[in-house]
């Protein structure tokens, strides 16, 4: 997997796609979706499947919904939840809310729940925000297990 590091500006920023459209080094923005100096999105499709993403901290901890970790690491996009469905904004977003990020290794791991409507293999777009520059992926999982692992050293 190659993530793609030069971002080309496509215009405004498009909600709910985790890309850094506009690259201004933030993913999302306006849309409602938190931002900080260190931030993860993933983005797909199908309202009926279930991607998780699941971001560990350089401490070890794993972000939480609305529970940051020690060092700050917070999800607030978790799509579908139980209480919500996702209303067509099929994301999930993690974000540092500490303005200074933490040396060491984020460890980032996006894992199909449920395939959904649609036949696999499920497009998914990923984003990463790491100071000011964005980084993005397009990957693909075949089905209920399957998984991806990205590690980022800071």
């Amino acid at each position: 997997m190659a993530l793609e590091a030069a971002c080309v500006s496509s215009g405004p920023e498009i909600c709910f796609d985790a890309t850094d459209n506009n690259c201004n080094g933030a993913i999302d923005e306006g849309c409602g979706v938190r931002t900080g100096v260190v931030q993860f999105a993933i983005a797909w499709s199908d309202p009926s499947a279930d991607i998780d993403l699941l971001v560990t901290d350089p401490a070890g901890e794993t972000a939480r919904v609305d529970r940051p970790t020690d060092l700050g690491l917070i999800k607030d996009r978790d799509c579908p939840s139980e209480s919500e469905p996702c209303h067509g904004q099929n994301t999930e977003n993690v974000y540092l809310g500490n303005r200074q990020a933490p040396r060491g290794r984020f460890r980032v791991l996006i894992r199909c729940v449920r395939v959904g409507n649609q036949p696999a293999p499920l497009a998914v777009r990923f984003g990463a925000r790491l100071g000011q520059h964005s980084y993005a992926l397009l990957l693909t999982l075949d089905g209920a297990g399957d998984q991806r692992q990205i590690l980022f050293d800071l």
